[in-house]
């Protein structure tokens, strides 16, 4: 193994705390923060008192009182860049599933930590706050600062949270961001998808279900509709870097294993998903209005407008209808072969053995307004074991390889660093 003596201090670090990770961790999803509603309070406080305990600088940013922030930043020993670790402390709800394990419970059984948030991403984040624990110990013999952000309102675009940061606090913008949000070991992600939401409202005549020859109903109306838009949308090609797309193809077959049969086609093209559909009073009565909200991803490269343009052609042919943007984010990608990105792949095949490959996520995540502010960000996360579903959970193991792997790569950033 390529491993420097500084290093291997910090892998002797992360060995002789072992338990106290698994057990942060696990008290760590046992601090409910279900986003809705999205109350961080309980983690803020577990992760505030685990600071203080070891003496490390930080503060709490609570620009709404039930969802705080965490900025721990330190200089290092000599001048040079600025590394920000990112991870957020709001997990999905819980369902009506039955969990193995209750879903707050934080279990630790064969050889897992089970509960909601054990993936995503409270495994990533407990990386985050003790790649900040351990590099303080050895500050000195660094370059540049380090700063985490525990952020809350993930979830639900970090209006509170990360946007809140980088809007109000430039300070945590930095020349590069580590993530630790689910993917799996053996990818590094490096860009993902654009969202774009739309709202499209029918409104026609209605009337009694016999008279079909009065009036078409909306909800049929819309069922043409988006056949419609599922036909345009498909014959739409986007223009990516030429280094993005060779990364499409060198990890297409770690994106099947990963992420599913058929993604790294998907990852390249536009989806569209009809994701709420209301209309109709009754039976017989022939619809006068239905309302729909659709979830339609935009791949590396893909132009809002141009996309737009192509949607409103399509609701011009049907008079009834009209559409109406929700929400939308861009795109974001950084250099598949950056810095980051290659130091990543370097400690990986040192610890591991194997070489994690650059891919772009179906989801999105926080890294991407760091992106937007032109600063290179990269994920090396867990599996997504259970995520968004029942018994999530992240292998013991698999969640010390991240820790590890995400202490190693701060590190080298941090002692390579050109001085300013």
């Amino acid at each position: 193994m390529n491993i420097s003596n500084h290093k291997r201090t910090l892998l002797q670090f992360i060995e002789e705390d072992r338990e106290e990770l698994i057990q942060f961790l696990s008290n760590f999803i046992k601090a409910k923060s279900p986003n809705p509603p999205g109350d961080t309070s309980e983690p803020t406080a577990l992760i505030s008192k685990l600071l203080s305990a070891k003496k490390l600088p930080f503060r709490v940013i609570s620009p709404n009182p039930k969802l705080p922030n965490i900025v721990g930043s330190l200089e290092c020993g000599m001048p040079g860049r600025h590394l920000v670790l990112n991870g957020h402390m709001d997990v999905f709800p819980v369902a009506a599933e039955k969990w193995t394990y209750e879903p707050w419970s934080g279990a630790v059984a064969n050889g897992r930590i089970y509960g909601r948030g054990a993936c995503d991403m409270k495994c990533g984040t407990t990386a985050s706050i003790f790649t900040f624990v351990y590099l303080y110990r050895i500050r000195d013999q660094l370059k540049g600062r380090l700063t985490l952000t525990a952020v809350s309102d993930e979830e639900t675009f970090g209006p509170w949270g990360a946007r809140y940061l980088l809007e109000n606090h430039p300070e945590v913008r930095g020349d590069c961001l580590l993530n630790g949000e689910p993917g799996s070991p053996y990818t590094i992600r490096f860009g993902e998808k654009g969202l774009l939401w739309l709202t499209f409202n029918v409104n026609t005549q209605g009337h009694h279900a016999a008279y079909t020859h009065i009036s078409e109903g909306a909800i049929k109306i819309a069922s043409r509709l988006i056949t419609e838009l599922d036909k345009t949308l498909d014959l739409i090609q986007g223009a990516m870097p030429d280094n993005v797309v060779r990364t499409f193809v060198e990890g297409k077959e770690v994106m099947e294993k990963v992420l599913g049969k058929g993604a790294s086609k998907i990852t390249q093209k536009i989806s569209l998903n009809v994701g709420t559909l209301h209309g109709g009073v009754k039976i017989n009565m022939i619809p006068s209005q239905c309302s729909m909200e659709v979830d339609i991803r935009l791949p590396l490269g893909m132009k809002k407008d141009y996309v737009m343009k192509e949607i409103e052609g399509v609701v011009a042919r049907f008079p009834e209808v009209t559409v109406q943007e929700i929400n939308f984010s861009p795109p974001s990608w950084s250099d598949p072969q950056g810095e980051m990105a290659e130091i990543l792949r370097a400690n990986v095949r040192d610890l591991k053995g194997f070489d994690p490959l650059p891919i772009s996520s179906l989801g999105g995540s926080d890294t991407r307004l760091w992106r937007y502010k032109g600063v290179p960000a990269y994920i090396y996360g867990p599996s997504p074991t259970g995520l968004g579903g029942r018994d999530e959970c992240v292998e013991i193991e698999e969640f010390l390889h991240i820790v590890k792997t995400h202490v190693l790569s701060a590190y080298d950033y941090l002692s390579r660093g050109q001085g300013t």
